[in-house]
């Protein structure tokens, strides 16, 4: 409080500087809207630092405690803003989870402890979030451009891929397919689109981390092809990238590996229905709003073409068209106790999944029929980026008009709690709309706009933010704080 006192007109210039380069821009208001109303969430109870500086966070913040304790990896994983506002803070996720909340044999518990201490390691690991912290690796890598950093942290890093193969894709088949945990809060049994993803975006990560540290890499550039093609060839289905069930084929068997997501045991109709459907909680065939959730993270951490992008397309185009609904009067959304309150008719949302070709297991993930802001951005800027951006503007216009302030606070959107971290992924809406993306080692500045013709929009790097676009047809960058230290710009216009 005496710094704050003793620094006030100073703190106040400087936040009013970066306010008006966040919205020196061209972007539409709902964009604008979405990204600035979250970044409360990095002023809220719901993250905090350690006396030693290092960052820890809730997912959210309820009435009077945190909610869900431990800089959660699979919820991190969408939230995009810490990164480029505040790289170091970031960085020191990344050291937590590979350094304090990994053991010898790579399996890293997905909640940290606070004071930050090693964990117990007395619950399965996250496949989505585990996968996803070394996507985020190599974002931090080229967001800081610290090859000493990366070269401290590879072994680390290494040991963790090696543990999700062994326990993930023990037959390295190229797909995820034994029980794997991940943010719905349950275990899904089977090859699907959503780890899977996570894991081709972490092998392409490893591929290009390990080489540039001199390590030998062969083996996961082989099972990264092999996983791409089976991906696209078994896993989508002319429409969208689905789940195969699978249990009596495993390692694993159930429901001796099972894990109820509420903790309780099975009852004899649920193991009835298991033999013949499958062990519960599963999507199947059901078109999920997160099917390629781990392209998208790799797309914003700086790496593309992993699955053919038609592919990718495909997929998005059938998330809007199946699970978005402008009036949710006619869904119904069996919610936990007290999350009915996302969404309700005749709002509009997008549904985190739906079965437009039957096949709706009696049993189905519980969240399916809630709408998750942090899921929408993550859509809509995935559909930005491929040009769509009618369909991601409607995503967000649906979800910030639910929260305007009459029902729903607007710069607190809710999930487990207020503040919640997921709903970052809107920061995402800047790299969609711009394709501004500097790369600090390669001292690159890339640009490919979605938008034809001049437009601005906001610029951070870790060493200073600003404004960059295109001005008469050419692109510039103009820098309010620090330095962006590019040596090129690779600007690809947008076409029609």
């Amino acid at each position: 409080m005496a710094y704050w006192e003793r620094r006030y007109e100073e703190l106040r210039a400087r936040s009013a500087r970066f306010s008006s380069a966040l919205h020196d821009s061209t972007l539409p208001a709902e964009v604008l809207e979405a990204v600035t109303a979250n970044l409360t969430i990095l002023k809220s109870p719901t993250v905090l630092r350690q006396r030693d500086g290092r960052f820890w966070a809730w997912e959210g913040t309820n009435e009077h405690s945190g909610s869900c304790s431990g800089s959660c990896t699979h919820v991190w994983n969408y939230a995009q803003a810490l990164a480029h506002l505040f790289p170091r803070l970031e960085r020191s996720l990344r050291e937590t989870e590979f350094e304090i909340n990994q053991d010898a044999q790579g399996h890293q518990d997905f909640r940290a402890a606070i004071p930050i201490r090693p964990t117990p390691h007395n619950f399965h690991a996250a496949a989505d979030g585990q996968l996803g912290g070394i996507i985020k690796a190599y974002r931090e890598w080229r967001i800081s451009g610290d090859t000493v950093w990366l070269r401290s942290l590879w072994p680390q890093i290494r040991m963790s891929l090696d543990y999700c193969i062994r326990t993930w894709d023990p037959r390295r088949a190229g797909w995820i397919e034994e029980p794997h945990h991940n943010t719905y809060d349950i275990e899904f049994w089977g090859p699907e689109g959503l780890c899977t993803s996570f894991y081709l975006g972490a092998l392409r990560a490893a591929l290009l981390m390990g080489r540039a540290v001199g390590d030998c890499v062969a083996a996961y550039a082989e099972l990264l092809e092999k996983g791409t093609r089976r991906m696209q060839s078994e896993l989508f289905n002319g429409d969208y990238f689905y789940q195969k069930v699978t249990w009596r084929s495993l390692q694993a068997r159930f429901p001796d590996a099972a894990l109820k997501w509420d903790s309780t045991p099975f009852t004899s109709e649920e193991l009835e229905l298991a033999d013949r459907e499958g062990p519960p909680n599963q999507y199947g065939e059901g078109c999920l709003s997160d099917g390629v959730a781990g392209i998208w993270l790799a797309w914003a951490c700086g790496m593309e073409g992993i699955l053919d992008d038609r592919k990718v397309v495909q997929h998005l185009q059938a998330v809007f068209r199946h699970n978005f609904r402008t009036d949710l009067t006619t869904s119904v959304n069996p919610a936990l106790s007290g999350r009915s309150v996302f969404a309700a008719a005749p709002e509009g949302g997008l549904l985190l999944c739906s079965w437009p070709r039957a096949g709706k297991p009696a049993i189905p993930f519980h969240y399916h029929g809630e709408v998750w802001t942090g899921v929408e951005y993550q859509v809509a800027s995935h559909l930005v980026s491929f040009g769509f951006i009618e369909q991601g503007l409607q995503l967000v216009a649906a979800c910030r008009s639910r929260y305007d302030g009459r029902t729903r606070n607007p710069f607190s959107e809710a999930e487990a709690g207020h503040w919640y971290a997921r709903s970052m992924s809107s920061y995402a809406l800047l790299q969609a709309f711009s394709g501004a993306r500097f790369d600090a080692v390669e001292k690159t500045l890339y640009l490919r706009p979605v938008v034809e013709g001049d437009f601005r929009s906001f610029l951070c790097t870790a060493t200073g933010y600003g404004t960059v676009g295109v001005r008469n047809g050419e692109p510039f960058v103009e820098v309010v704080s620090g330095r962006i230290s590019y040596e090129k710009i690779v600007y690809i216009p947008a076409t029609s």
